[in-house]
């Protein structure tokens, strides 16, 4: 995940929640081939690891410890919260994550996460996508929802090797959609041969193409992808955290796959 800044020009050209469709119409072109419940009390670690800390600002406060990463009552809970034991850990903050790699990828399909989220200064919480074997940016990265701070917009983008060379109004990088974080929404992408659609609450918010006459750079999402959830504190693009607003935290009730159904 990287910062984006989208011009104002970009950013009326989003036609939010356009493309409607019936949810039931649409589900009955995806056939279920893996998903999470959370309904055990436990992170199931046959799908599932920690991403372990690292230098991007998206993992630098990522941390095992159990209270920022639990599941409890059919729900997983990502949280960021103040560090009280800087002799243990230097770290100012510690935040939970989740990451499928090497455990469950797929390619050409959709993923669809019911979450809901709390609001705090410094608050990042992410439900995105990066593509397996491959380093980054060669592999691609979907971010299927970005949300900052107490706005009242989410993101939805997507990273290459074309888009990280400027290459970000044509096509559009992504778009935004206003929404209240506070509830319970469906964040959505659809990985098409020629396409990505990003949906929130079955209804199409932005599309990705892929350029008929465009560079390869420009078009890595035929890789299989796996799945990270995210909830982190400070970064370049989000700002500083305020200890008094922690600790915050992303709800998430379920993670389901699909796989196109033949016909």
């Amino acid at each position: 995940m990287k910062p984006l800044l989208f011009t104002w020009a970009s950013l009326f050209c989003f036609v939010l929640f356009a493309n409607a469709a019936s949810p039931d119409a649409s589900r009955k072109k995806w056939k279920l081939i893996w998903s999470d419940e959370f309904n055990k009390n436990i992170v199931d670690t046959s799908k599932w690891k920690h991403p372990g800390r690292s230098h991007p600002d998206w993992c630098q406060y990522q941390s095992e410890d159990p209270r920022c990463t639990y599941v409890q009552d059919g729900n997983l809970y990502l949280r960021g919260i103040v560090n009280d034991d800087k002799s243990a850990d230097p770290a100012p903050y510690l935040t939970g994550g989740l990451i499928s790699e090497g455990k469950f990828a797929f390619r050409h399909g959709k993923i669809e996460i019911r979450a809901k989220l709390e609001c705090a200064q410094g608050a990042w919480p992410a439900l995105w996508l990066l593509g397996e074997g491959l380093p980054w940016p060669d592999g691609g990265e979907i971010d299927i929802m970005e949300h900052l701070n107490h706005d009242s917009i989410f993101y939805q983008t997507v990273h290459s090797p074309y888009t990280l060379n400027g290459n970000t109004k044509n096509p559009p990088q992504g778009g935004t959609a206003s929404l209240d974080p506070l509830q319970y929404n469906i964040f959505s992408v659809e990985i098409y041969p020629d396409r990505i659609d990003f949906l929130i609450n079955d209804r199409v918010t932005f599309t990705y193409p892929k350029l008929a006459s465009g560079p390869k750079e420009q078009w890595p999402f035929d890789n299989k992808f796996y799945i990270l959830l995210s909830q982190q504190l400070e970064g370049n693009w989000v700002g500083k955290a305020d200890p008094e607003q922690l600790p915050v935290q992303m709800i998430i009730d379920y993670v389901r796959v699909y796989e196109p159904r033949k016909r």
